[in-house]
């Protein structure tokens, strides 16, 4: 049974439902059935968190801003 994001075209809430067979889905705030369907993006699944990106630590007189990659630190 798959779960959709909606967005209403009638109230513009947006909400996740289950999804049954050939159940037409409606707005849980309004009950309006005027739906778009919103682009999910899936969840990856990784054989474990080596796999898995991190952050580099803060170099050495940067405050993390991404300005400072740049060479142009706020802080200074």
């Amino acid at each position: 049974m798959p779960l959709y994001e909606y967005t209403c075209r009638n109230c513009s809430s947006e909400f996740e439902l289950l999804v049954r067979g050939s159940e037409v889905p409606r707005c849980p705030e309004c009950d309006s059935p005027k739906l778009d369907k919103l682009l999910s993006v899936p969840a990856a699944h990784t054989a474990g968190s080596r796999d898995l990106p991190t952050c580099q630590p803060t170099p050495a007189g940067g405050c993390g801003l991404p300005q400072c990659g740049m060479g142009g630190c706020m802080m200074q």
